[in-house]
């Protein structure tokens, strides 16, 4: 039996790790246990590598992954840096994530990867053992709801009792992971279901009723916004998130530059279009650029590609753009027009919509001419060159933040990727690195999970282990997940952390200095300042197997970053020992207007507020 909790979700071919790109080869039914079954259909999927940790509910797939020659199963050492690890492996790849847990305990550690995956749609399939069909219900020993549990985080979830059912479930997973609007699945099995006998056959195709993501967008809803592009005076693209999980970055590119519009990129989308485009003002929203948050604020026309108008990039939500009409073209048509009235809405494959807006736009560039958009690239250059991204060297002689992170993103370059994980050492390493190409930057956008980037950047390195990994991380996010350290030195995955320590949970303290009268209340976490270091990460570091380096002048920067480039048969860890009261500027404050950015604490842009 298979319990589904969703609105089952066409009839389709079944998946591959990519989105709809496999063709399944019909294979011999043959006789196999259930938990054989798993593997094999995880063989048939197309996956590569399991993050997982065994135990008792999911043990009896564990005997049979071993002799798998085409899954790599690798050994966590906490289920959270295993849905991390899956999630940065599909955010680097574009492919199907995926991980594995026992019930209980195990799979209720799965939960915040999970709905980390939901927020900021990663395709992820996360499989969890269950008690034995005949105990679900009776409170058994590491018995969960991890079904109900997940039910608001999941994209589409399976309690699986029939082994006969496994092929199936696994397939739809991995296609309803990667298609549409990308999230995770969650298959959890009976171990009864595992240990039964039942007969393997691979689906041929998939019959999902109810489940019909819209690729292709209206031809008339395309053909207005690109009227509405040739004629705005004032027009910005504000591209978030969607365009790379679309892989349609060369469409944007094409698309900017046929438009001549300004494009902002959320803390999502950095990399959609590269920094040094000149028409990328950078990211818009909370801690955005000026230049950015301003021309969303004075623009006649948002054009919005994959982006949720979030309360991040809105500030207060009745006061954003509130003279833009809005065109917001999404393969989810539940996020058009949820927080933002939409002239035009648009539902699509990015890909599609942006390749079906080109020839239209041309078109009516030649029956129009093209606009004039002089004045208004006079009035955003200005902002841009008023109101640079910048900062001040820290009165307490430790290092600027902002440095070291630009530091690493000059010296290790626009081919490696960077994880984050959240807070100011997130939102600098968002200002402060320069992206040129898409997934290039992985964080926790939506759930904001301290503890992403270990794991995530692990699973990065394993999806493209060509390409140097950094994770930017923060003090307090490095202490949730740094025992994956352990899984990277026995797996031989070499990434390097950069420890942003300034001893302080740092976005809080932040916060409690501009909002609290500097009332420090539990954010002084005795990392870095003074002479005691609890931990000190250098030593731990070493216990890991990592190479452990620690920077604490500028003049130590550049050769402590090539340092660890030079480094490539194992892990390495640097503390850079940085100044506690450095804050991340620009700043609109949560609940407040984005026309009242801060460019620096208590300096405010002076707006023209002649419409």
């Amino acid at each position: 039996m298979v319990q589904g909790p969703h609105p089952a979700p066409p009839r389709t071919s079944a998946p591959g790790t990519s989105a709809a790109s496999r063709v399944p080869v019909p294979t011999t039914v043959e006789q196999v246990t259930g938990a054989q079954s798993i593997v094999r259909s995880l063989e048939e999927a197309g996956v590569e590598v399991v993050f997982g940790i065994p135990g008792g509910a999911i043990l009896p797939t564990y005997d049979p992954l071993m002799d798998s020659t085409k899954v790599r199963h690798i050994l966590v050492r906490h289920e959270q840096g295993g849905g991390h690890a899956a999630a940065g492996y599909a955010a680097a790849t574009g492919r199907v994530g995926v991980c594995m847990a026992t019930s209980g305990p195990g799979a209720t550690n799965l939960v915040t990867p999970i709905a980390d995956a939901h927020m900021d749609s990663v395709p992820l399939v996360a499989i969890t053992g269950q008690v034995g069909a005949s105990l679900i219900g009776t409170d058994a020993f590491q018995e969960a709801d991890i079904v109900g549990i997940t039910l608001p985080v999941t994209k589409h979830n399976y309690l699986v009792t029939d082994p006969d059912d496994i092929p199936r479930v696994i397939a739809e997973a991995f296609h309803i992971a990667s298609t549409g609007r990308p999230g995770p699945v969650l298959v959890d099995i009976a171990k009864s279901a595992m240990q039964s006998r039942t007969t393997f056959s691979w689906p041929q195709d998939l019959n999902l009723p109810g489940y019909h993501p819209v690729t292709k967008p209206h031809a008339k809803q395309i053909r207005e916004a690109a009227r509405l592009i040739a004629t705005s005076r004032r027009p910005v693209f504000y591209v978030g998130g969607g365009v790379i999980r679309a892989r349609a970055s060369a469409e944007l590119r094409a698309l900017t530059e046929a438009a001549g519009a300004p494009v902002v990129t959320t803390l999502m989308a950095r990399g959609a279009l590269p920094d040094s485009h000149p028409q990328n003002l950078g990211m818009p929203g909370m801690h955005g650029t000026v230049a950015a948050v301003a021309a969303l604020q004075k623009a006649d026309l948002v054009v919005a590609m994959g982006a949720r108008f979030d309360d991040r990039v809105t500030g207060l939500l009745s006061s954003f753009a509130p003279n833009a009409t809005i065109v917001h073209a999404d393969i989810d048509p539940a996020e058009i027009g949820k927080n933002r009235t939409v002239d035009v809405p648009i539902v699509g494959d990015l890909k599609e919509v942006m390749a079906d807006l080109l020839p239209e736009l041309a078109r009516e560039h030649t029956q129009h001419g093209k606009p004039d958009l002089e004045e208004w690239w006079r009035q955003l250059d200005d902002w841009r060159s008023t109101f640079p991204l910048g900062f001040d060297e820290p009165a307490d002689g430790h290092l600027a933040p902002q440095y070291v992170i630009q530091r690493i993103g000059e010296l290790s370059g626009p081919e490696s990727i960077f994880a984050a994980g959240v807070g100011q050492h997130q939102m600098w390493a968002a200002q402060f690195i320069k992206y040129q190409r898409p997934n290039s930057w992985l964080n926790s956008g939506g759930l904001g999970t301290m503890g992403y980037a270990v794991p995530a950047a692990m699973g990065a390195k394993v999806g493209d282990p060509s390409r140097t990994v950094w994770a930017i991380d923060g003090d307090g996010c490095f202490q949730m997940t740094n025992q994956e350290l352990a899984t990277c030195t026995i797996n031989e995955i070499p990434i390097k952390v950069a420890i942003i320590n300034n001893s302080s949970l740092g976005m809080v303290r932040q916060w409690q200095t501009l909002f609290y009268e500097s009332r420090y209340s539990n954010t002084d976490l005795n990392t870095g300042h003074g002479t005691v270091r609890i931990p000190d990460f250098v030593k731990m570091a070493d216990a890991y197997g990592c190479a452990g380096l620690r920077c604490e002048t500028v003049g130590e920067v550049d050769a402590t970053i090539k340092r660890a480039l030079e480094i490539n048969d194992q892990p390495v860890v640097i503390d850079f020992t940085v100044s506690r009261d450095a804050m991340v500027w620009p700043m609109v404050a949560a609940g407040v207007s984005n026309d009242d950015i801060q460019y620096a604490r208590g300096i405010s842009p002076a707006w023209d507020r002649e419409d």
